[in-house]
């Protein structure tokens, strides 16, 4: 275990596992389905529908988002219903969000006082 500059210990598993939920989430199908998680559980049905793809890519999906302990399943009578277990997301999606947004006005006012006479 090495540290950070700031004194905290920094452990190569924890980095790993980090690693692994980052990448789960690097797909933009997937990413939408966690972020549509946020609000609720959906049914595999519904987050077809969200995705505009067919069953078997959607359950590809939601098999790498469940391998990396992002989503939890749950069976309810002929539905599979899918619940986010990563309940932070929301907050750091919120966060990318408003970076985002914060660089598209940036970026606009740039190219405003570019044009300004």
């Amino acid at each position: 275990m090495s540290s950070l500059s700031h004194g905290l210990p920094v452990n190569r598993k924890h980095l790993e596992g980090q690693a692994r939920i980052f990448k789960a989430l690097g797909h933009p199908s997937r990413l939408l389905m966690a972020e549509a998680l946020t609000r609720g559980p959906l049914c595999v049905a519904e987050l077809q529908q969200l995705v505009g793809a067919d069953m078997s890519t959607v359950s590809r999906h939601l098999a790498v988002l469940k391998a990396a302990d992002i989503v939890a399943d749950e069976k309810r009578g002929l539905h599979v219903y899918y619940r986010l277990k990563l309940s932070c997301l929301g907050q750091f999606l919120a966060g990318t969000s408003t970076l985002l947004n914060r660089q598209a006005q940036e970026r606009q006012a740039q190219l405003a006082a570019m044009i300004a006479p």
